[in-house]
């Protein structure tokens, strides 16, 4: 048994305070159960559209540029 198993396995018996066959019983029924079920539905990300956007994002990058510049200026100035 590999430890990382037994350490779930004997978690389980001190969490449940039933023994430990029973415990093994009931994961490996519960594990080979899975196999008979229907897979899940496959996922479908939800879309919306945002409109126009309200602010021209063009030169987005280069007006974080400037901001970035003027702050770190600003703190220089500062002594900081």
């Amino acid at each position: 048994m590999e430890p990382d198993v037994e350490r779930l396995l004997q978690r389980a018996v001190r969490e449940r305070g039933v023994p430990f066959k029973r415990v093994v019983n009931d994961a490996l029924r519960r594990g080979l159960r899975t196999g008979d079920m229907a897979p899940p539905a496959p996922f479908v990300q939800r879309v919306f559209d945002g409109g126009v956007p309200l602010v021209d994002l063009t030169k987005a990058g280069q007006l974080a540029a400037e901001l970035e510049d003027q702050a770190l200026a600003a703190k220089l100035a500062r002594g900081g």
